[in-house]
């Protein structure tokens, strides 16, 4: 370490105050800070020095997520094949998926970190740690076929308006993947919506159909997924958010790390617990008599209230806000996606 320790030490002095790169120094302490705990202390008052940084609390997200990533890109290929194929492994099934997700993860990291790079040179300060988790989050929660170049206009749009209009990390009162994904929405409502968009290639192909359980409800037809085929996330929805076991995997670090707020995402468990209740008492069409249970395993309720609901800078800071926040968000997610 003392050697890597010296050889950027080494690198960086081109970059140091009035040399000749120093509007560049951002670009170089973003690297320099994500292997390394900056020594940055205050000038005064007591203070505590840890290991743990911004830069690696999201590191720890991105852990969290990388369950439900892996298995969304397994079922990305195994939605696909297993209406063209009679046979196929699940090599085959991650290899499809990893040629449909990984380039979408490319697309978002390269625009995003672009973006920050450059607000971070022409402002003069470090480059902002939070992209690092919004840069996965967006693509994971993507309908698997949308062009490369939506995702990036999405992602660009989301950096600029909804992060850096605010100030950048720790400012924005958006949260940037919701908003890439909300962008993306009324952008481009075919590629976002509808039948043929949450499987691979059912566009283009005759006979693979795509259609998501809460679509087949609200069109009034029976689904004939079993709950746990719902549970375990072989169905089809945006690309990481069909597997709320995997999700739960990802809570449970989230939870023990302390990086995630438990009360948001139980309290966001009990509001939708409710509404789910009232609405099949009322029983009035096939989304209000889906089974209340079934609600929070289904149509990315769990990915949304573990990894949305509780980013750190847009929800509740107190520890009563957070629960009312998390019941809310419960609420409001089943009331919407009923009406």
């Amino acid at each position: 370490m003392n050697l890597l320790r010296k050889k950027l030490d080494d690198i960086k002095r081109p970059f140091a105050k009035g040399e000749k790169w120093e509007k560049l120094a951002p670009a170089i302490n973003a690297f320099d800070t994500f292997l390394f705990v900056p020594n940055h202390t205050t000038q005064k008052g007591a203070h505590i020095r840890d290991a743990v940084d911004l830069k690696r609390t999201m590191v720890t997200v991105i852990i969290a997520l990388i369950p439900a990533l892996f298995y969304g890109i397994y079922n990305t290929g195994y939605q696909y094949l297993i209406q063209t194929e009679s046979n196929f492994t699940f090599i085959d099934a991650f290899i499809h998926g990893s040629l449909k997700v990984l380039p979408m993860i490319v697309v978002s990291y390269v625009v995003g970190l672009t973006i920050e790079f450059a607000f971070a040179v022409y402002r003069g300060h470090e480059v902002n740690e939070g992209y690092l988790v919004t840069g996965m989050l967006i693509p994971m929660i993507m309908p698997v076929d949308i062009p490369l170049w939506m995702v990036a206009i999405s992602t660009a749009f989301a950096v600029i308006i909804a992060k850096e209009a605010f100030g950048g990390t720790g400012m924005n009162i958006l949260n940037p993947a919701l908003t890439a994904r909300a962008f993306a929405f009324f952008a481009y409502p075919t590629y976002m919506s509808g039948n043929k968009v949450w499987v691979s290639e059912a566009s283009m192909v005759d006979g693979v159909s795509g259609e998501t359980i809460l679509g087949s409800l609200a069109a009034g037809q029976q689904v004939s997924y079993s709950m746990m085929d719902m549970f375990s996330g072989s169905i089809p929805g945006s690309i990481a958010e069909t597997s709320t076991l995997w999700i739960l995997v990802g809570a449970l670090i989230l939870i023990l790390t302390g990086v995630g707020s438990w009360r948001i995402m139980i309290g966001g468990v009990i509001g939708a617990s409710i509404m789910g209740i009232l609405f099949n008492l009322w029983g009035a069409n096939p989304l209000m008599s889906f089974n209340w249970i079934n609600h929070l395993i289904v149509g990315g309720f769990a990915f949304g209230i573990v990894f949305m609901a509780t980013d750190p800078v847009s929800a509740a800071q107190t520890q009563k806000g957070k629960w009312i926040y998390g019941v809310l968000v419960g609420i409001f997610c089943i009331m919407i996606r009923v009406f």
